[in-house]
């Protein structure tokens, strides 16, 4: 299969039918699903196993310990396809946007494609309004100080091609920020990086695994990682040029 989509699931058993459903109804590009749980008791399991013979899916433990991040890892290892792209369980992402994103990869040769919020034709509905305004203020201010390709780089709806998770080691401990650092180090290789628009909207079921407090000096580490590193770069670019 060219596209693998990894789901991290944690007691998502409201929200995963909806899901499961939404994608077998709208994504045309051949697919896998893989189902990252963190214990065999998880609710949500019964709930996929209803869809084993209608969809090509299968559960897979979190092979790094509980946690959203050891979850989305454990998916990117267990994954050989050309492409994987990460979906929460709760119908946050716009599923529709993935045909797009596959499409856009291969036309344009790109190696990331980042879901965009803040860009033109995206958009944020519902959620902690603190957490969406600093999630815009990061997006948008790094995209001008840095000329990261994209508006939106905290959003974990991203896709990206096999040969960039092979090239960057994760370093993140903490849980969503390690889409904004492979996003960085991506571009500080010179990695193809784009977006599309696309809209997220805040969960109706189960609960969020979103913890602001716990991840906000993770992200701000990976902030100030993105400037310093690309101006230090563009800094001894100029003066390459003047000498």
């Amino acid at each position: 299969m060219p596209l693998d989509i990894i789901i991290p699931v944690y007691d998502e058993d409201k929200v995963i039918e909806q899901t499961l459903k939404k994608i077998k109804a709208t994504v045309k590009t051949p697919y896998n699903i893989f189902i990252i749980y963190d214990y065999d008791e998880d609710p949500t399991l019964a709930k996929v196993h209803n869809f084993v013979k209608e969809m090509p899916l299968m559960t897979i433990k979190n092979s790094y310990g509980r946690g959203v991040l050891n979850a989305i890892k454990t998916g990117f290892e267990q994954s050989a396809a050309d492409y994987k792209v990460v979906v929460m369980a709760d119908l946050s992402d716009r599923i529709e946007a993935i045909d797009e994103m596959y499409a856009k990869a291969e036309v344009g040769s790109y190696d990331i494609v980042c879901g965009s919020r803040y860009m033109k034709g995206g958009r944020h509905r519902g959620g902690p309004k603190l957490k969406g305004l600093l999630s815009k203020v990061v997006g948008r201010s790094l995209h001008l100080l840095t000329g990261i390709p994209t508006h939106d780089i905290t959003n974990a709806f991203k896709m990206y091609r096999e040969n960039v998770l092979r090239e960057i080691a994760i370093e993140s401990t903490g849980g969503f920020e390690y889409s904004m650092e492979i996003v960085i180090k991506a571009y500080n290789q010179g990695f193809r990086i784009t977006e599309i628009p696309t809209e997220w909207t805040d969960r109706t079921g189960g609960e969020s695994k979103f913890q602001m407090k716990k991840w906000i000096l993770e992200y701000l580490h990976w902030y100030f990682y993105a400037v310093g590193t690309i101006w230090s770069k563009k800094i001894r670019f100029l003066l390459f040029c003047k000498s």
